[in-house]
């Protein structure tokens, strides 16, 4: 490490009590020395029992079945959840007219997110209507285990079966070391081989096991060659699943008009798929630092902010590339729901 770079010691202290997972990134979180002794360990404990506290906050605004399905499995599975007519005049809306898009490649896979932005979709009620419906974002605050405002946008995945090119999210893993939520409101069928999500049921919850395979993990993660574990995402394999006292894996195929919202905290992955996939969804996701005593005071929801965070984001990564930062999105000409992908 160069000497230069101790002037952000500062910016570590804080980071121990904040979101930071990358182990790579700050040496404290990446410290043999500091995780042996249990860092990692009491940042997952507490930041879970925080969580806790937050949840019972937030359990009022979600029914008690959605809350037993997630306390048990640490996903929520709702089937036909939007009107039928409604989820009709959302498939037209974004089949016929496009909205701003990003899109990134990770192997043989296009990722797709295009702006729900209150500005973009002006005039199209049933984009509106989506975004107006507090049953989705309620059980992602439940979920997640905090309060705040989700980041939405339609997600499209298209995906050529090329095994000389993997995808990471094809591998069992865990988003970070504490609850997040991400949401998917299906606009197809999923069936099995439109690479659905796959969730090991439970694995939100933390075994003993599970704790010490964390902790082992974190003594070395800073160096493994597997960048995604540096950064913090674990990754995970069938066999240690059954060993860390979970169950199998299993895959969410469903209809249209599915919601399912997950603990990204519990292993998940996207399945890989032996044919050329082009699949969509209303997708949302919230997290924030996991170290806050209160379920409000998101910046995201903010006036001048809620609502404009797509627009926000893109300002924020034009600025990036003047100085030579490049992030894994780029920016790709306004899209519909089957159109191919740009980059």
């Amino acid at each position: 490490m160069r000497p230069i770079s101790y002037l952000a010691a500062p910016l570590w202290v804080v980071q121990l009590a904040s979101g930071a997972k990358s182990f790579r990134a700050n040496p404290l979180l990446g410290s043999a020395w500091l995780n042996r002794r249990g860092l990692h360990a009491v940042r997952v404990l507490l930041a879970r029992m925080m969580a806790e506290r937050r949840r019972q906050r937030l359990a009022g605004y979600v029914g008690a079945g959605e809350i037993a399905d997630y306390m048990r499995d640490g996903f929520v599975v709702r089937r036909n959840f939007l009107p039928p007519a409604l989820f009709e005049a959302v498939r037209r809306d974004l089949d016929a007219h496009p909205l701003p898009s990003w899109e990134r490649r990770e192997g043989a896979t296009v990722t797709r997110r295009a702006s729900l932005d209150r500005p973009d979709i002006a005039g199209r009620p049933a984009l509106a209507a989506f975004l107006d419906d507090s049953r989705i974002f309620d059980l992602m605050r439940y979920v997640a285990g905090c309060g705040g405002e989700p980041l939405t946008h339609v997600q499209t995945v298209i995906a050529e079966p090329d095994p000389s090119r993997p995808d990471p999210q094809n591998t069992l893993h865990m988003d970070t070391f504490h609850s997040t939520a991400k949401a998917w409101l299906y606009l197809q069928d999923v069936g099995p081989e439109d690479g659905p999500l796959l969730y090991v049921p439970g694995s939100h919850l933390m075994t003993p096991e599970r704790l010490a395979w964390e902790r082992d993990l974190s003594m070395r993660a800073s160096h493994d060659a597997d960048p995604e574990i540096a950064a913090g995402s674990f990754r995970v394999d069938r066999e240690t699943v059954l060993r860390l006292g979970y169950r199998e894996a299993v895959a969410m195929t469903v209809p249209a008009n599915t919601l399912v919202v997950a603990d990204t905290h519990g292993f998940h992955a996207r399945c890989a798929s032996a044919r050329p996939t082009h699949r969509s969804e209303l997708y949302a996701t919230l997290r924030r630092n996991p170290f806050l005593p209160v379920t409000g005071l998101h910046l995201h929801a903010m006036p001048g902010l809620r609502g404009r965070l797509s627009a926000r984001q893109a300002l924020l990564d034009g600025l990036l590339k003047r100085f030579g930062i490049g992030g894994p999105w780029k920016r790709v000409a306004p899209t519909c729901l089957a159109d191919p992908p740009s980059i």
